[in-house]
């Protein structure tokens, strides 16, 4: 079953309260999205750190309800 954005933006907001989130859809069919997310937690990570913390807040519903996500992630400017 597809994810709508919200959804997508609750799950990470739980795990990174500070994150701000840019969602695409990139196919039209909610269950592949793109999402651009800055957080003060990214600071001094790594991409593959910064990655798995996305990840670990997306829990079970990754490769599940929410297919494919393309992430770019940064910390603020």
């Amino acid at each position: 079953m597809p994810m709508e954005p919200a959804d997508i933006e609750t799950l990470i907001k739980k795990g990174i309260p500070d994150a701000k989130i840019e969602l695409t859809d990139l196919v039209g069919d909610k269950d592949h999205w793109s999402a651009t997310i800055t957080s003060a937690e990214f600071v001094g990570k790594t991409k593959l750190q910064q990655h798995q913390i996305v990840y670990k807040a997306l829990g079970a519903f990754m490769g599940g309800p929410l297919h494919a996500l393309q992430l770019n992630t940064q910390a603020p400017k």
